[in-house]
């Protein structure tokens, strides 16, 4: 994957369009506007291929812009939300391998619609990229954000968004797991060998561990135990010392004690 990436880089890396994410954002916060004012201007956006088909064409290309919130506390969090993760991805990958990754979640998007036969939004292409700037970006913190009063780093909120699209996945309508599906292929295409070996890699260290357990224990049951030891200078059996059983008046009713002072105390 990453050889077919840099050979499209070289042929067509100029073609790119660069800084898409701030095209994406500004579009989500025109629409929240427009959708203030006329409050059905939002449903005209949807990805809705029956419309399609009956001329409404700019759907393929406006449910990207669909806000995600009708609030404008969240709206900002939302704006600023997409801005952070696309402006990062774009920067480490370049415009060309951003604008594919995009450009493939908006296909599986689109399959999705098709194959469910309903109308799907964004959420779930957003979310692709959210997985990706997670894999990308794991220990990066979010410094407080609405109702968590401390930072926290975005690979456990990655994981609550995995649990979530299960959940979805499972309890939801076929139109969301079609969306859901379809729209985290581009994911699953990018990071696919790379999750494969990070699972690698952790049965490697679960082996490596389990086997110095091994090693640790059989030393352990090799090592010499119970021997006596001296009452005065404490030197072992384990650490070769002749130990004696001294049962002399001063040591009644008997002292474990070495040659040395069995003989002379």
């Amino acid at each position: 994957m990453d050889r077919f990436l840099a050979t499209l880089e070289r042929k067509y890396g100029k073609f790119a369009i660069e800084h898409l994410t701030q095209f994406i954002v500004g579009g989500m916060a025109i629409v929240f506007v427009l959708s203030r004012i006329k409050p059905e201007f939002e449903s005209m956006l949807v990805l809705d291929l029956d419309m399609v088909r009956h001329g409404q064409v700019w759907r393929l290309v406006t449910y990207l812009f669909l806000p995600t919130s009708t609030s404008i506390f969240w709206i900002l969090f939302s704006l600023w939300w997409v801005w952070m993760i696309g402006t990062n991805l774009e920067s480490e990958w370049g415009p060309l391998k951003f604008n594919l990754f995009y450009l493939l979640g908006m296909g599986g998007t689109t399959a999705a619609a098709w194959l469910s036969g309903g109308a799907v939004g964004n959420s779930w292409l957003n979310m692709s990229l959210f997985f990706a700037f997670a894999t990308m970006f794991p220990d990066y913190a979010i410094f407080p954000i609405p109702f968590i009063p401390f930072s926290i780093r975005v690979k456990w909120l990655a994981l609550l968004a995995a649990l979530f699209a299960i959940y979805s996945a499972i309890k939801g309508d076929w139109i969301d797991r079609a969306a859901a599906v379809a729209a985290l292929s581009n994911y699953f295409l990018f990071f696919g060998s790379h999750l494969l070996g990070l699972l690698r890699r952790r049965n490697v260290q679960v082996r490596q561990a389990a086997r110095r357990g091994a090693t640790a224990a059989a030393e352990v049951a090799d090592k010499p135990t119970g021997g006596r030891s001296c009452a005065i200078c404490g030197k072992a059996e384990d650490d070769d010392a002749d130990i004696r059983k001294c049962t002399c008046d001063k040591c009644k009713p008997f002292r474990n004690l070495c040659l040395e002072h069995a003989r002379n105390h």
